[in-house]
Protein backbone atom coordinates (compact mmCIF):
# COMPACT_ATOMS: atom_id res chain seq x y z
CA UNK A 1 0.00 0.00 0.00
CA UNK A 2 1.67 3.45 -1.06
CA UNK A 3 1.46 6.22 0.86
CA UNK A 4 0.27 9.58 -0.10
CA UNK A 5 1.69 13.09 0.82
CA UNK A 6 -0.82 13.31 4.14
CA UNK A 7 0.55 10.44 5.34
CA UNK A 8 -2.91 8.51 4.86
CA UNK A 9 -3.05 5.15 2.87
CA UNK A 10 -4.69 3.96 0.00
CA UNK A 11 -7.54 1.86 -0.42
CA UNK A 12 -6.42 -1.58 -1.46
CA UNK A 13 -9.47 -3.15 -3.89
CA UNK A 14 -8.43 -6.52 -3.56
CA UNK A 15 -9.23 -6.78 0.12
CA UNK A 16 -12.41 -6.17 2.31
CA UNK A 17 -11.13 -3.30 5.53
CA UNK A 18 -13.43 -2.38 7.88
CA UNK A 19 -14.64 1.22 8.41
CA UNK A 20 -13.32 2.80 11.15
CA UNK A 21 -15.33 4.12 13.87
CA UNK A 22 -14.72 8.04 13.29
CA UNK A 23 -13.16 10.16 11.44
CA UNK A 24 -10.20 10.13 13.80
CA UNK A 25 -9.24 6.29 13.54
CA UNK A 26 -9.30 6.87 9.66
CA UNK A 27 -5.77 5.41 8.23
CA UNK A 28 -7.29 5.54 4.38
CA UNK A 29 -7.68 8.49 1.90
CA UNK A 30 -11.75 9.47 1.65
CA UNK A 31 -12.59 6.22 3.38
CA UNK A 32 -16.35 6.52 5.07
CA UNK A 33 -16.25 6.37 8.30
CA UNK A 34 -18.98 3.97 10.74
CA UNK A 35 -20.09 7.35 11.80
CA UNK A 36 -21.03 9.22 8.64
CA UNK A 37 -22.81 5.61 7.21
CA UNK A 38 -24.75 5.65 10.44
CA UNK A 39 -25.57 9.11 9.58
CA UNK A 40 -26.30 9.06 6.45
CA UNK A 41 -28.95 6.48 6.73
CA UNK A 42 -30.50 8.54 9.88
CA UNK A 43 -30.75 11.85 7.96
CA UNK A 44 -31.57 10.88 4.71
CA UNK A 45 -34.09 8.00 5.26
CA UNK A 46 -34.78 8.47 9.20
CA UNK A 47 -33.31 5.20 9.95
CA UNK A 48 -32.12 4.71 13.57
CA UNK A 49 -28.48 4.06 13.90
CA UNK A 50 -29.48 0.72 16.74
CA UNK A 51 -31.33 -1.06 13.80
CA UNK A 52 -27.24 -1.42 12.43
CA UNK A 53 -26.22 -2.77 15.59
CA UNK A 54 -25.32 -5.77 14.42
CA UNK A 55 -23.65 -5.16 11.64
CA UNK A 56 -20.16 -4.26 10.31
CA UNK A 57 -19.37 -1.72 7.54
CA UNK A 58 -16.53 -2.96 5.01
CA UNK A 59 -14.91 -1.12 1.89
CA UNK A 60 -14.03 -3.59 -0.77
CA UNK A 61 -13.07 -1.38 -4.40
CA UNK A 62 -13.38 1.77 -4.94
CA UNK A 63 -15.85 3.41 -2.19
CA UNK A 64 -18.00 0.17 -2.46
CA UNK A 65 -19.18 -0.37 0.98
CA UNK A 66 -20.71 -3.70 2.39
CA UNK A 67 -22.63 -4.40 5.55
CA UNK A 68 -21.61 -7.43 7.42
CA UNK A 69 -23.69 -9.03 10.53
CA UNK A 70 -21.06 -10.03 12.77
CA UNK A 71 -17.45 -9.61 13.50
CA UNK A 72 -14.37 -10.81 12.05
CA UNK A 73 -10.67 -9.27 11.80
CA UNK A 74 -10.13 -6.55 9.50
CA UNK A 75 -8.69 -6.51 6.74
CA UNK A 76 -9.45 -9.72 4.99
CA UNK A 77 -8.89 -10.97 1.01
CA UNK A 78 -11.68 -12.92 0.49
CA UNK A 79 -14.48 -12.50 -2.39
CA UNK A 80 -17.60 -11.38 -1.15
CA UNK A 81 -18.60 -10.44 2.64
CA UNK A 82 -22.59 -9.72 3.53
CA UNK A 83 -24.63 -7.79 1.06
CA UNK A 84 -23.14 -4.68 -0.81
CA UNK A 85 -24.67 -1.73 0.85
CA UNK A 86 -23.43 1.76 -0.60
CA UNK A 87 -21.94 3.57 -3.20
CA UNK A 88 -19.53 6.74 -1.44
CA UNK A 89 -17.70 7.53 -5.32
CA UNK A 90 -19.90 10.82 -5.46
CA UNK A 91 -21.36 13.88 -3.85
CA UNK A 92 -24.43 11.79 -3.01
CA UNK A 93 -24.13 8.42 -1.69
CA UNK A 94 -26.15 5.64 -3.38
CA UNK A 95 -27.83 2.83 -1.20
CA UNK A 96 -27.81 -0.27 -3.22
CA UNK A 97 -30.83 -2.62 -3.83
CA UNK A 98 -29.73 -4.79 -1.37
CA UNK A 99 -29.49 -2.72 1.43
CA UNK A 100 -32.76 -0.80 0.65
CA UNK A 101 -34.66 -4.49 0.40
CA UNK A 102 -32.93 -5.48 3.61
CA UNK A 103 -33.40 -2.06 5.87
CA UNK A 104 -36.17 0.10 3.91
CA UNK A 105 -38.65 -0.95 5.68
CA UNK A 106 -37.22 1.02 8.76
CA UNK A 107 -37.10 4.35 6.69
CA UNK A 108 -39.61 7.30 7.77
CA UNK A 109 -38.03 9.70 5.24
CA UNK A 110 -37.47 9.97 1.79
CA UNK A 111 -39.15 7.05 0.98
CA UNK A 112 -41.80 7.10 -2.89
CA UNK A 113 -44.87 4.44 -2.20
CA UNK A 114 -46.05 3.61 -5.87
CA UNK A 115 -49.40 2.23 -6.56
CA UNK A 116 -49.61 -1.16 -8.74
CA UNK A 117 -48.90 -0.52 -12.07
CA UNK A 118 -45.91 2.18 -10.84
CA UNK A 119 -44.41 -0.05 -8.64
CA UNK A 120 -44.79 -2.87 -11.87
CA UNK A 121 -43.12 -0.41 -14.20
CA UNK A 122 -40.43 0.17 -11.82
CA UNK A 123 -39.48 -3.18 -11.09
CA UNK A 124 -39.06 -3.15 -14.67
CA UNK A 125 -36.98 -0.70 -14.97
CA UNK A 126 -38.94 1.88 -16.74
CA UNK A 127 -38.27 5.33 -15.87
CA UNK A 128 -41.86 7.42 -15.59
CA UNK A 129 -43.19 10.94 -14.74
CA UNK A 130 -44.59 10.74 -11.00
CA UNK A 131 -45.91 13.70 -9.06
CA UNK A 132 -44.30 14.11 -5.77
CA UNK A 133 -43.56 16.89 -3.13
CA UNK A 134 -40.88 15.21 -1.19
CA UNK A 135 -37.16 15.63 -1.68
CA UNK A 136 -35.20 14.90 -4.59
CA UNK A 137 -32.01 12.54 -5.05
CA UNK A 138 -32.23 8.84 -4.37
CA UNK A 139 -35.46 7.38 -2.92
CA UNK A 140 -36.55 4.56 -0.98
CA UNK A 141 -38.86 3.24 -3.67
CA UNK A 142 -41.47 0.95 -2.35
CA UNK A 143 -45.44 -0.78 -2.48
CA UNK A 144 -48.19 -1.54 -0.05
CA UNK A 145 -48.43 -5.36 -0.31
CA UNK A 146 -50.54 -7.26 2.29
CA UNK A 147 -50.86 -4.04 4.53
CA UNK A 148 -47.25 -3.42 4.72
CA UNK A 149 -45.23 -1.46 3.01
CA UNK A 150 -42.27 -3.79 0.85
CA UNK A 151 -38.87 -1.55 -0.35
CA UNK A 152 -38.90 -2.61 -4.20
CA UNK A 153 -35.02 -0.85 -4.65
CA UNK A 154 -33.61 2.80 -4.64
CA UNK A 155 -35.33 5.25 -7.08
CA UNK A 156 -33.72 8.61 -8.28
CA UNK A 157 -36.12 11.64 -8.65
CA UNK A 158 -35.08 14.35 -10.75
CA UNK A 159 -37.48 16.99 -12.04
CA UNK A 160 -40.62 15.10 -11.47
CA UNK A 161 -39.13 12.07 -13.11
CA UNK A 162 -38.89 8.50 -10.78
CA UNK A 163 -35.83 6.91 -12.64
CA UNK A 164 -35.62 3.14 -11.87
CA UNK A 165 -32.47 1.82 -10.20
CA UNK A 166 -32.99 -1.33 -10.31
CA UNK A 167 -30.15 -3.54 -11.74
CA UNK A 168 -30.43 -4.98 -15.30
CA UNK A 169 -29.95 -8.64 -13.95
CA UNK A 170 -32.77 -7.98 -11.39
CA UNK A 171 -35.34 -6.37 -13.40
CA UNK A 172 -39.01 -8.45 -13.80
CA UNK A 173 -41.83 -7.81 -15.87
CA UNK A 174 -44.97 -8.64 -14.16
CA UNK A 175 -47.68 -8.06 -15.80
CA UNK A 176 -50.85 -9.90 -15.48
CA UNK A 177 -49.71 -11.76 -12.19
CA UNK A 178 -52.44 -10.91 -10.47
CA UNK A 179 -54.57 -9.16 -12.63
CA UNK A 180 -56.57 -11.57 -14.75
CA UNK A 181 -54.28 -10.51 -17.94
CA UNK A 182 -52.78 -13.80 -19.89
Amino acid sequence: MSEPSDGLAENDGSRFDRLPATAAEREVVGRATREAVLEFWDERYGIDPAVFADYTFWEKGSRKLWAFRGEIDSPIAIESLGITFLRTRQEHWKPTTDAVQRFGRHASRNVLTLSREQARRFVAGEDQEIEWDGDWGYLIVAHDLAGEREPLGVGLYLHGELRSQIPKGRRRELRGVDAGEP
